[in-house]
């Protein structure tokens, strides 16, 4: 194993290390003399005084210990399988990363009979997230470059900018599109551009596509409508159109950052660049001989277009709060307030009681209290309101016998981590209704939201047409036939440039599918949960309020090496600082500790991140190429948006004060 290699392999080992270190030598929580009461998931008023007294920390800590060590462990001995396989062994990714998914999950907790069943589910539900869009980019791509589209678009750049400026060029398309469209679609789309760019400099090829990374990264790490920064905006409660600014602020400079990286990296690494399969000799095309800059464009623009319009419709219907109780959504408040109040006190569950439990305290307290005066309403209303946000109200043993709808059935099948807030005060106000108005024959204790408005069927509308599935397909249709205008080809001929391009793209799908699997496969063995139990500790007391934008970056970036969605790390990252943090204390707006969260999500992505594999394989890297490029610029990326998220929140902190 040559030294570059031992190198590459350091760094993911080097944080399960740190990691470990953590668990044996844990940050106290509080003062030793303080105890908590066990957590029983029943309310405050069921515990009794010997419930805390014979609490003591000795089995806190083993219990602690207990939900670490082995998800460690299993990080650990996935991490050594991959880089052994890939690294050392030269084993084709794909089977390493299944490998590791399958030794992984047998290693997770789980009946015996699913654990190898469900690698093959997850490989086959990241395979039909992006299979279908990957196949078509592949296509879009070798059609661009054999038509000379991507030469055309390439030399309108150098004139307008100037060779030196490209880059730039290649960065701010990046950054741009990938605001309304997803990372690895706008990366498939530009990487045609890069490799007619170093087709007519003969130089540069890692510089290039290290842009094109950079500017698409960043913002969709940071900058709203994509999941995790929408997500993240409303988990943390912060202003959408705020979110857009700073995430937009942040992450300019962080993007120049990536570019200046890629410069540095390109000198050093000299990089080639690599042939796709079945590309024949390189053809220069005379001027005449290109398509115009518009028809030229339009496999690129077509489907940013698509999508972008589903992005803006699903995010203005989001805005519209359908799903959300006011007091003339109850049929009868004091009495629906009775019936909760009495199943809080009996002992069988039921659908009340499971309901009362999961009521905020305040709401709890007025229960029960006879006629309800104007502001004993508003808390119930309220009370409510925050069940909407619940992503554990769906309990299976409460609601046994309650008849739901099929659209309910259906959002109870999502990934309620994923989900947008306005599908999940759905959801939840759907189980409320159905749920409240089946017990007791009481069918009008809660009236039926319209969910269908004008804005949520534009919606559904856009997200036919904006289906990035069909955007592409769309697309791939345009490429070919400028293809074959372009260069007289028969339907043999196209025949066999697709076949060509299908190939290509079926390996990039295999190996991308394979760390998806083998990320699901570290998710279920309960590493999320393990890093939670791990900064659970971190003290809270008499620390300065910008240390929490450190905390935010570091449970991010653990997250993301341990799992290898920026997504998941986002989300659950900022969960756990909605959780750790009130909003008083700070001297900042949220907004900077959710910029935070996003900065660490970027930094750590290895051999479990699709984003990895779509770089390298998209880009004809080797795997130790992209760890020395890709990796590391990633934590450029986010080490320069803490640092402007920290600048940002010192003298810039967007603070609303009282008075």
């Amino acid at each position: 194993m040559s030294s570059s290699s031992l190198r590459s392999a350091v760094f993911p080992v080097l944080a399960v290390t740190l990691l470990y270190a953590m668990l044996v030598y844990p940050t106290p929580a509080q003062d030793d003399s303080e105890v908590k009461p066990p957590s029983t998931g029943v309310s405050g008023s069921d515990i009794t005084e010997d419930d805390v007294t014979v609490e003591t920390p000795e089995p806190v800590a083993e219990e602690k210990e207990d939900k670490v060590t082995w998800p460690m462990i299993t990080l650990a001995v996935g991490i050594a399988i991959v880089l052994a396989l890939i690294v050392v062994f030269k084993v084709n990714a794909f089977i390493a990363l299944i490998s590791a998914a399958i030794v992984v999950s047998l290693m997770a907790p789980g009946d015996v009979a699913i654990k190898i069943d469900r690698v093959a589910k997850a490989f086959g539900g990241t395979a039909g997230g992006i299979g279908i869009v990957i196949a078509m980019a592949a296509v879009i791509g070798k059609c661009m470059l054999d038509s000379g589209a991507a030469d055309r678009i390439v030399r309108c750049f150098v004139k307008l900018l100037g060779e030196k400026r490209a880059p730039l060029a290649l960065m701010g398309s990046g950054y741009v599109l990938a605001i309304p469209v997803f990372f690895d679609t706008v990366f498939y789309l530009l990487v045609p551009l890069a490799r007619s760019l170093h087709r007519q400099t003969q130089k540069h090829y890692l510089k290039y596509i290290l842009a094109i990374a950079a500017g698409g990264a960043i913002t969709h790490s940071l900058v709203p409508p994509t999941p995790g920064p929408l997500l993240m905006a409303s988990t943390l409660g912060v202003d959408l159109g705020l979110m857009i600014l700073v995430g937009a602020i942040v992450a300019l400079p962080a993007a120049l950052g990536g570019i200046v990286f890629a410069t540095i990296a390109d000198a050093i690494m000299k990089t080639p660049m690599r042939p796709l399969p079945g590309d024949e000799e390189e053809v220069t095309l005379t001027e005449d001989q290109l398509p115009g800059l518009g028809l030229s464009l339009l496999p690129v623009l077509l489907p940013v277009f698509l999508i972008s319009i589903n992005t803006i419709l699903t995010t203005v219907a989001d805005q519209d709060p359908v799903a959300k109780f006011s007091q003339s959504s109850f049929g009868d408040i004091p009495l629906l307030a009775a019936r909760l109040q009495v199943a809080g006190e009996s002992e069988n569950l039921t659908v009340e009681r499971h309901i009362y439990d999961r009521l905020p305290e305040p709401t709890r307290k007025l229960l029960g209290a006879g006629s309800l005066d104007d502001d004993a309403k508003a808390e119930f209303e309220s009370g409510f309101n925050a069940l909407l946000k619940d992503k554990n109200l769906f309990d299976e043993d409460a609601l046994l016998g309650v008849k739901l709808s099929a659209e309910t059935k259906s959002l109870l099948r999502a990934d309620r981590q994923r989900m947008s807030t306005a599908n999940l005060q759905h959801m939840n106000r759907l189980l409320l209704e159905q749920s409240l108005n089946q017990a007791d024959g009481q069918s009008n204790a809660i009236a039926e939201h319209e969910w269908l408005t004008p804005k949520r069927k534009a919606a559904k509308f856009g997200s036919l047409i904006g289906n990035a599935n069909l955007a592409l397909l769309l697309s791939t249709i345009i490429a070919i036939w400028m293809l074959a205008k372009q260069r007289s080809l028969g339907r043999n001929e196209i025949a066999k440039v697709v076949e060509t391009a299908l190939m290509s793209g079926g390996v990039i799908i295999l190996i991308t599918a394979g760390g998806g699997a083998f990320g699901a496969m570290l998710k279920a063995a309960e590493i999320g949960q393990a890093v939670e139990v791990l900064f659970e500790s971190i003290d809270q007391g008499g620390q300065g309020s910008m240390v929490y934008l450190f905390i935010g970056f570091l449970i991010a970036m653990v997250l993301k090496i341990a799992q290898g969605s920026g997504t998941v790390a986002m989300i659950v990252g900022s969960s756990m600082m909605a959780a750790m943090v009130n909003p008083d204390d700070l001297s900042y707006n949220m907004v900077y500790l959710a910029t935070a969260v996003g900065a660490g999500s970027l930094v750590g992505s290895w051999m479990n991140d699709s984003g990895f594999w779509i770089f390298a394989k998209m880009g004809r890297l080797t795997e130790t190429e992209a760890l020395k490029s890709w990796t590391l610029m990633l934590i450029v990326l986010g080490l320069v948006s803490l640092g402007m998220t920290v600048l940002l929140a010192t003298f810039v902190p967007l603070k609303v004060v009282a008075g």
